[in-house]
């Protein structure tokens, strides 16, 4: 894991392509503000991107592979030069041979996953600990332009000669106030100026700056006009975005394959590479990219000679182990760290095992050096020079004392150039003086901007909690009223209920007429329980609402249809009486007969209808009853008189001669 600072205390963008193709239309993209602390993320297409990029200024722009933001290298140098002169655009997989997101993203511990908003995310947290390679298709010198900002070729009623020198005495005072203020920039610059009539026609001004850095920008007024460009690079140039300075324990494993693994001097690792195509050369460079060694390492006893000759290369002290290291104990001593292959293991246990055998070594030596001593530099010297501690604290305390002037010079006129270059000195800290004021101003307001975002976000947050009681009170509001509509249907049916209950009552009242509460005008009536037709489904209803029991009055509103099983299932409820409507079916009819269940039509008595009940007069049913069993009595003497006729005629065709 890195142990690198953050690259700024500024905003970081981490872009990584979300949908489309950057060859298309319409790509979007996954974008993560990063700023050291908080997080924002959002998706955007790509013309916002660059809105946003020029709007927000980023201190970098960070991706983990360039062609996304851009299809070619032309469309690149493009998008490199619409970014802000304070913007960078890094690439934090490496150079033109980039690595998998993936790794570098575990070799520094920083938290990934596959989602293209978590890659730029991860792109953010890498550029934010200088982590990656800035992207650069321009050098750092400016060409400022000083040229006419209209033809000469008229004047619209000034004579043509008068016109022209206007245009040109105007571009030549512009150049000089362009001039004059580079000077007090005190910026290097080459000023080439071309002539003409009346004063110039172009001034062309290279200097050595950023964009950014010149006292001037581009301007269009009247008779003139600056125009600023830098220079261009002949292609894309890839360059760290910090290089690693600091002292390091270095473990190689050489071979086909060579990796080199770094750790800082407390033992975390700092780095780890492996290549197969560079040579001892190109690790060697690598190395003095990433840091100063103090002990160069190998996991074989001896030494390799590769090894041992890049040990030189730096006159840092070596370490080898009294045997060759197990490969169990490889694995054990790295298991909290990522890599890989087996060479960067191979490396990286060997820088381990290093640090732990002089790990005692450099606590002692910090603990000697006092705190104004690079305590690297004191470690260095001691491993690799076996020398003392207080002999390097002295050696250094040495070096850093200036040696005493011993000659003495006498007082003498300066010289113009002297003077020039003491004029320029007073100017030079009267600016930085200055420059030291604006400093405090912008720290002040950065102050105040971060209080006003601290309120922000406090109204914010206050904004978010009252947004949530609204939306409560919304739900709780919908939900009473939900319940105010259930309460009033509950009271509307319970209303019903009662109505009904009370019917229900004096039926009840009226089916057993010996209560002496019974109305005097409701005696002599009883109740008639109607069924809507002779099916099943109209009797089981029937017994569902209200019963039906021996004895009830039933009142059939349709009587047609019913067959055998029908019928069986209303004689089964054994009623007094059924009152029909319309004509039964033979076999109905024939069942009904067989129970003793007397039938009758409803229109010979009078039915009061209440609701789904009814009632009727004791008297009449009384009537209907009487008469069916009347011609119930002629119906089973027709019976009988139809089977002794029909044994008759039996008889005599069994036995002719006696017929």
């Amino acid at each position: 894991m890195s142990t690198r600072t953050s690259a700024l205390d500024s905003l970081i963008f981490g872009v990584d392509i979300q949908s489309g193709d950057v060859r298309g239309d319409a790509p979007s993209y996954a974008l993560v503000a990063f700023d050291g602390e908080s997080i924002d993320r959002d998706v955007v297409s790509r013309r916002k991107l660059r809105r946003r990029i020029q709007e927000e200024a980023p201190a970098i722009v960070a991706t983990d592979n360039t062609y996304e933001l851009a299809e070619d290298k032309g469309a690149l140098v493009h998008f490199l030069r619409e970014l802000p002169t304070e913007t960078k655009l890094v690439q934090v997989t490496g150079d033109e041979r980039p690595e998998p997101l993936s790794r570098v993203a575990s070799r520094h511990g920083v938290p990934y996953a596959k989602p293209p908003m978590k890659e730029a995310e991860a792109a953010a947290r890498l550029a934010a600990r200088n982590i990656g390679y800035e992207v650069s298709a321009f050098t750092d010198t400016t060409q400022v332009k000083v040229a006419r900002g209209r033809s000469t070729g008229g004047g619209g009623g000034w004579s043509e000669d008068r016109f022209t020198r206007r245009i040109h005495g105007s571009v030549k005072k512009t150049a000089r106030e362009v001039e004059s203020k580079l000077d007090e920039a005190a910026l290097d610059y080459e000023m080439d100026v071309t002539e003409k009539y009346g004063g110039y026609s172009q001034a062309i001004f290279e200097v050595e700056g950023k964009p950014s850095e010149l006292p001037v920008s581009t301007h269009r007024s009247g008779d003139t006009r600056i125009e600023i460009e830098r220079e261009r690079r002949d292609g894309i140039e890839y360059r760290p975005l910090a290089k690693r300075r600091d002292h390091v324990v270095v473990g190689i494993d050489p071979g086909t394959t060579t990796a080199v693994a770094l750790l800082d001097l407390d033992g975390s690792v700092l780095d780890v590479w492996s290549t197969r195509t560079a040579g001892t050369a190109e690790v060697i460079e690598w190395i003095i990219e990433h840091g100063r060694p103090v002990i160069v390492a190998a996991d074989v006893e001896p030494m390799p000679e590769t090894v041992e000759k890049i040990r030189r290369s730096f006159d840092a002290g070596g370490w080898i182990p009294e045997r060759d290291l197990p490969v169990d104990e490889k694995l054990h001593r790295t298991r909290e760290t990522s890599y890989d292959n087996d060479h960067e293991r191979d490396a990286m246990a060997a820088a381990l095992f290093a640090f732990d055998d002089h790990e005692d070594q450099f606590e002692r030596i910090s603990a000697k050096t006092p705190p104004q001593f690079d305590r690297g530099e004191v470690i260095a010297r001691v491993v690799a020079g076996e020398e003392s501690v207080e002999a390097v604290l002295e050696e250094l305390t040495d070096d850093d004392e200036p040696e005493a002037e011993t000659t003495e010079h006498d007082p003498r006129e300066l010289t113009a150039e002297e003077k020039k270059i003491k004029r320029l000195e007073s100017r030079i800290e009267r600016l930085e003086t200055h420059v030291d004021d604006l400093k405090d101003t912008i720290a002040q307001k950065n102050d105040r901007v971060a209080e006003l975002e601290d309120e922000l976000s406090d109204a914010r947050r206050e904004e978010r909690r009252e947004a949530r009681e609204r939306r409560e009170v919304t739900r709780l509001e919908r939900e009473n009223e939900r319940l105010k509509r259930e309460l009033a249907e509950t009271e509307q049916a319970n209303e019903e209920l009662d109505g009904k209950l009370e019917r229900l009552k004096e039926l009840w009242k009226l089916d057993h007429s010996d209560f002496a509460d019974v109305a005097a005008d409701k005696q002599g009536l009883i109740p008639v329980k109607p069924i809507e037709q002779f099916t099943k489904g109209a009797i089981e209803a029937a017994e569902d609402d209200y019963g039906i029991a021996a004895g009830d009055v039933v009142y059939l509103r349709d009587a047609s249809g019913a067959g055998r099983t029908t019928a069986e299932l209303l004689a089964d409820c054994e009623p007094r009486v059924v009152l029909r409507e319309g004509g039964l079916s033979e076999q109905a009819d024939q069942v009904l007969f067989d129970h003793d269940i007397p039938v009758g039509p409803a229109d010979e008595v009078t039915v009061q209808e209440i609701d789904e009940l009814a009632i009727t007069r004791e008297n009449e049913v009384e009537s209907v009853i009487e008469d069916w069993e009347e011609r119930a009595e002629e119906r089973r003497q027709r019976q009988k008189s139809e089977q002794l006729d029909q044994l008759i005629s039996e008889h005599r065709a069994r036995d002719p001669e006696h017929g």
